[in-house]
């Protein structure tokens, strides 16, 4: 071919590329890079930067990650809180919602104070029965009739506090603990009921609904607390609450020292043992008078759940750190039909060390490897310690422990004969991970739900789009496309909850001569829209293979680092797009939920589609 007719074939192909009559269903938002950027073109001189600009000047501040404004862990993990339990109350251990956690020895409830039968009036331990009357003095307290099980905290510690807060179905639990490097209590005045001081402080929420909970500590840096001023929440009280953010910054440990959820595994947000004194355990029966005298009652009220229950620890900094601990966590049946029929036994510690205590019986593994020798040794020396600060009274006349029989549960006056020690043998092979199929063990963590996945009803709807003119201002080759629908977000029954957002995947291609409707074919595919592999170009849109991607949408007026009102009606949503003349656009809507733990987010899998024919002669 001559030189003048090559060139003028060029130029002739790439007149037919710019007016559309030869290219690719989605050649308006790709082309070549160029300068260290994505940058496309289409027939009308519109590319993908100008696109990408034009999204961010007509919808500012809408498009925003919750919980992402501070990369502090616990300024995060606090934001991260607030988007999916509502707002943090205050922890307020000084508060009228506060319980005093009683310490009983032989059958009696202990308190230290002046002692007004010697010179001086020493602080020692008064004793006093169920009616209230003096029964002796002590000046040391080596035991009690429920030593503690944390194995961290002063075994017979007394006067800590407790305070829970219920709103909707969420509720707050703060724990005030006194405690001592010794783990042994004293005469110092530390311990009095009236001295403030304490050593640690722990928070838990929980959705009863959801199953989902999280946890903060006192910082392990600090050896004092004081519970005369209440404690700012993780997070503080909102986005803009930055005095409160940077004091709760040196209140909570960012570390994420203790392993709450090993505990606290039973699908619920406290673990019901004598220690926390309820009505109903570590007392011959409900009918016992000291159960009415010494113990909080329903304060913590009976909220059994089953093991397949939904239960999720919330928090990426705290996930990230027992990342492994939470995959490996199993839930378990008894195989001999005995403690799993009104309990939640787990491999963790409510299995090795709440079940072992609970039966009477030393923790064993009947041919355990080597990694679980070595783990077994510690519980058993961690048992050990316990058993020895448990009073003669409580294993014997007092008959308190074990805790739990089979079938009677935690009444104490049936006569039943406490688990064999056949029968404990079997259970603590299923609780060490040592068992066979007769465990039943299951996952005992659940996964991140996607959204309109779950039964709480969450779903997007009234997806529409309108072909407005252009804003003033912007060029005349091109249309504003207004892209509105409703979502929903009603999973926990939480009216604050804020953890979803709309990814919005856009395509563009000619307008069939017939009019027809796209086929679902022709819209940008799911894994575009979930931005599962993406090339930023300019604020929130991305480039996603043939598509453009926008990710983020929060509902309208919901601007960056503004905390929601409370509503539990579907939200509305609005965005505003460059629509191209005489070109159809395709789009399509993926909710997303941000889920705040190692799995990052989760996508529905429902079609939300829908499509617009731009036609610049007439607007509709």
């Amino acid at each position: 071919m001559r030189p003048v007719a090559l060139i003028a074939a060029v130029l002739g192909i790439a007149f037919l590329l710019l007016s559309g009559t030869i290219g690719l269903r989605h050649a308006a938002f790709v082309s070549t890079p160029r300068a260290g950027e994505r940058q496309g073109s289409d027939q009308d001189g519109v590319d993908s930067k100008s696109f990408a600009k034009a999204v961010t000047r007509w919808n500012p501040d809408i498009f925003w990650a919750p919980a992402s404004k501070s990369t502090d862990v616990i300024t995060r993990s606090g934001d991260e809180a607030r988007a999916v339990f509502g707002p943090i109350p205050d922890g307020d251990c000084d508060s009228p919602q506060m319980k005093v956690i009683p310490l009983e020895v032989d059958g009696n409830v202990v308190d230290l104070k002046p002692n007004p039968t010697k010179p001086g009036s020493p602080l020692e331990f008064e004793h006093r029965n169920v009616s209230g009357e003096v029964v002796k003095w002590t000046a040391t307290l080596p035991k009690c009739d429920k030593p503690s099980l944390t194995g961290s905290t002063t075994y017979c510690g007394l006067n800590s506090r407790v305070v829970r807060v219920v709103r909707g179905n969420v509720e707050w639990l703060f724990l005030c603990r006194k405690s001592n490097i010794s783990q042994e209590v004293s005469t110092d005045p530390y311990w009095t009921r009236s001295d403030p001081r304490f050593s640690v402080f722990g928070t838990i929420g929980f959705n009863r609904k959801s199953g989902e909970i999280i946890f903060f500590d006192g910082r392990k840096d600090r050896s004092e607390f004081d519970w005369t001023k209440p404690f700012v929440p993780p997070g503080g009280r909102s986005y803009s609450d930055e005095v409160g953010r940077a004091a709760a910054e040196k209140i909570y440990d960012p570390t994420f020292q203790i392993s709450c959820h090993a505990c606290h595994d039973n699908k619920s947000p406290y673990v019901i043992d004598p220690h926390i004194a309820q009505s109903r355990v570590g007392f011959r029966s409900g009918g016992d008078s000291r159960s009415t005298a010494f113990s909080l009652g329903d304060f913590l009220p009976r909220r059994p759940r089953l093991p397949g229950a939904p239960f999720r620890v919330v928090g990426s900094g705290y996930t990230g750190t027992y990342r492994n601990e939470l995959s490996q966590a199993r839930t378990v049946e008894d195989p001999t039909g005995n403690c799993t029929s009104c309990h939640t036994l787990t491999t963790q510690v409510t299995g090795r060390r709440f079940a072992a205590d609970a039966a009477g019986y030393e923790p064993t593994v009947t041919l355990p490897t080597w990694v679980q020798l070595l783990e077994l040794h510690e519980e058993q020396i961690v048992y050990a310690e316990i058993a020895a600060h448990r009073t003669d009274w409580a294993v014997g006349s007092g008959g308190i422990h074990p805790w739990m029989l089979p079938g009677s549960g935690n009444d104490l006056s049936s006569g039943t004969p406490r688990l064999s020690s056949e029968d404990w043998r079997k259970l603590s092979d299923c609780l060490w991970g040592a068992g066979g199929s007769g465990c039943g063990y299951r996952p005992l963590y659940t996964g991140c739900p996607a959204p309109e996945a779950e039964d709480g009803g969450s779903s997007l709807a009234d997806a529409k789009i309108q072909v407005l003119p252009p804003p003033p201002g912007e060029g005349m080759k091109t249309r504003l496309l207004r892209i509105s629908w409703t979502f929903r977000n009603s999973y926990g029954g939480v009216p604050e909850r804020d953890d979803i957002r709309i990814n919005v995947a856009i395509s563009a291609g000619a307008i069939p001569a017939t009019g027809d409707p796209p086929q679902s074919g022709d819209y940008p595919s799911i894994e575009q829209a979930k931005g599962t592999s993406i090339e930023a170009i300019s604020g929130p849109v991305s480039s996603a293979g043939s598509s453009l991607l926008i990710q983020n949408v929060s509902f309208a007026g919901h601007t960056k680092w503004s905390d929601p009102t409370p509503s539990m009606s579907p939200r509305t949503f609005q965005i505003d797009l460059p629509g191209q003349c005489n070109r159809r656009t395709l789009i399509r809507l993926v909710p997303k939920r941000f889920c705040f733990d190692q799995s990052q987010a989760a996508f529905s899998e429902a079609d939300h589609l829908i499509y617009a024919d731009v036609q610049c002669g007439e607007l509709r």
